[in-house]
């Protein structure tokens, strides 16, 4: 009987732990100060828009240049690959 009682107010202060875990977390999130940010959005429109011979898919700058060489590079050689999984598939192996 007492181990009971003692599981059950272990229970209960666990719970009571987490109630106010709860509490303490929605107060926090609802007080808490939001960040401002800068509006951006007017820069990259300008960026974006210049014409300055750049195709609109590099004018992000090396991150994009990266982006565009590594996708190319996975899609030739992935087009290599097939097309060499496809001829060895097209010819049978030879029965010895």
């Amino acid at each position: 009987l007492r181990q009971h009682a003692a599981e059950s107010a272990g229970l209960c202060s666990a719970a009571g732990s987490i109630q106010g875990l709860r509490h303490l977390a929605r107060r926090t999130i609802s007080t808490a100060s939001r960040r401002q940010f800068e509006n951006k959005v007017p820069e990259k429109q300008k960026l974006f828009q210049e014409d300055n011979g750049i195709p609109v898919h590099l004018k992000g700058g090396i991150a994009d240049a990266l982006l565009y060489r590594a996708t190319m590079i996975l899609t030739v050689g992935g087009t290599a690959y097939a097309i060499y999984q496809l001829a060895v598939a097209s010819f049978p192996k030879k029965q010895d």
